[in-house]
C-alpha cells in the first residue's frame, strides 16, 4: 500500500507518563511492552466527572508506576470511573484488575473476551494434554512432547493481576455513554474471539485494538485449544463489516503505531495481503505438505523458538481457510503429521509472479 494512501496527523507518540489529545475527550497515552513490538496505545475518554480507561497495559516493569504519574499529572483532579478492555491480551487487560480495585469500578468487556481471560490467565503447566502436543505434531513437529509442552506452557498468569470476578459486557450494536459522548460497539473476530472496537459518529473517531492496525497486521491463529478452527475467515469477514459499516474518513485509534487516517485502504490492503499469502501456499502446495515445511512461504525472516508458535498457527489459519473454500485438502501421513495439498491443477499456469509478499514485522499478539 502507498504510504501516500494513509495520513498520520501526530508525528510524535505521547512519552511514557504523558499523554496527547487526539480529540475533543480522548486522550492517547503509551505503555512500554517486553517485545519487538515495543508498545501498546492506550486511550482515556473524558466522561465530564471523570475518566474511562481503554485497554490497560500488561503486568510489567513499570507500568504501575507509569499510571500513577499519569493518575498525578493526566487526570485533571477527576477519578477513573470505568475500564474497558477491547479483548483479552495481556497487553490489553494485564493491569485491568489492579485498576478496577485501585478506584473501585466496573469492567466492561465482551463475555467471549472476558472467559477467555479468565481462562487463559489461570492456565498452567499442569493443564496441557495430548490434545496440545498432537497439534503440534499435526503441523510437522516430530519430537514434540508433553515434557516439551509444559516447558513451554506459561500462561498468561506472569503478566496479567487477577481479573475483577464480575463484569459488565458489551456486545454487537451496544451503545457505551461516556460523558456527552455515544460510542457504537462494534465487533471483530479472528485475532481475538470478540475484540470490541468503539467508533463515535459525532467525531467520527474509532477506537480500533488490534482490530485495524497501520503498519503491522495482527496475528491470525489457529491455537492448539480450538484446533479445527477458521479464524481467518472471520477475520476478512470483520474487515469487509468495517469496510461497509464506518467512513473512509474515519480517524482510527489503533493499539499499535500510531493514530491515521485512511481505514478503507488499510482494511482492502489487510484482505489483498491475506489473499495473497493463500495464493502463495496454494502454488507451494503443488506438492504436499506440513504447515512447518511452509512457514517459509510467509515468513522470509528466521523465526526465532518465541515466533514459530505463533507462525505456525497462522500459516494453519491460512490452510484452514482454503480448505474451507474447496481450494486445499489435507492428509494424514504415516508420521502422524498433516499433509497439505491442493486442488488446482493448473496453479502454475495462473501464479502471479510479484504479487505476494511475505511477513517482515514482527508477529502481533
Amino acid at each position: 500500500m502507498s504510504p501516500q494512501q494513509l495520513r498520520y496527523p501526530f508525528s510524535q507518540p505521547p512519552l511514557v507518563g504523558t499523554t496527547v489529545t487526539v480529540a475533543p475527550g480522548i486522550k492517547w497515552l503509551r505503555m512500554s511492552l517486553p517485545m519487538k513490538l515495543d508498545h501498546i496505545n492506550l486511550y482515556l475518554l473524558d466522561a465530564g466527572d471523570g475518566w474511562w480507561i481503554i485497554d490497560t497495559g500488561m503486568k510489567i516493569g513499570e507500568t504501575r508506576d507509569h499510571w500513577e504519574t499519569i493518575f498525578e499529572n493526566e487526570l485533571e483532579g477527576k477519578p477513573v470511573l470505568a475500564v474497558l478492555c477491547t479483548h483479552m491480551h495481556p497487553d490489553h487487560c494485564g493491569q485491568a484488575g489492579w485498576l478496577c480495585d485501585k478506584w473501585r469500578v466496573p469492567l466492561y468487556m465482551t463475555r467471549t473476551e472476558y472467559l477467555y481471560a479468565r481462562t487463559l490467565s489461570k492456565l498452567g503447566a499442569e493443564d496441557i494434554a495430548w490434545t496440545h502436543v498432537d497439534f503440534y505434531r499435526r503441523a510437522g513437529i516430530h519430537d514434540y512432547s508433553l515434557e516439551k509442552a509444559r516447558e513451554q506452557q506459561h500462561g498468561f498468569g506472569s503478566v496479567v493481576e487477577p481479573l475483577p470476578r464480575a463484569y459488565r459486557r458489551l456486545a454487537d450494536g451496544d451503545f457505551v455513554t461516556v460523558g456527552n459522548l455515544r460510542w457504537r460497539v462494534l465487533t471483530g473476530q479472528g485475532h481475538s474471539p470478540e475484540h470490541a472496537c468503539l467508533y463515535n459518529e459525532s467525531l467520527n473517531v474509532l477506537l480500533a485494538g488490534d482490530q485495524v492496525i497501520p503498519r503491522i497486521t495482527s496475528n491470525v491463529s489457529v491455537m492448539a485449544m480450538e484446533p479445527e478452527a477458521n479464524p481467518l475467515r472471520l477475520w476478512m469477514d470483520s474487515h469487509r463489516k468495517f469496510l461497509d459499516q464506518l467512513p473512509a474518513d474515519t480517524l482510527v485509534l489503533p493499539a499499535h503505531n500510531t493514530p491515521f487516517y485512511g481505514l478503507h485502504h488499510r482494511l482492502r490492503a489487510l484482505l489483498t495481503h491475506h489473499e495473497d499469502h493463500l495464493l502463495a501456499l496454494e502454488e507451494a502446495c503443488v506438492e504436499p505438505k506440513t504447515a512447518l515445511e511452509l512457514l517459509p512461504v510467509l515468513f522470509k525472516r528466521k523465526l526465532d523458538q518465541s515466533q514459530q508458535g505463533l507462525a505456525l498457527g497462522e500459516c494453519i489459519a491460512h490452510l484452514h481457510l482454503l480448505m474451507y473454500r474447496g481450494q486445499m485438502l489435507r492428509d494424514l501421513d504415516d508420521d502422524g503429521c498433516y499433509r497439505y495439498h491442493s486442488i488446482d491443477e493448473s496453479l502454475p499456469v495462473r501464479a502471479r509472479p510479484g504479487t505476494h509478499t511475505a511477513h517482515d514485522g514482527p508477529l502481533e499478539v
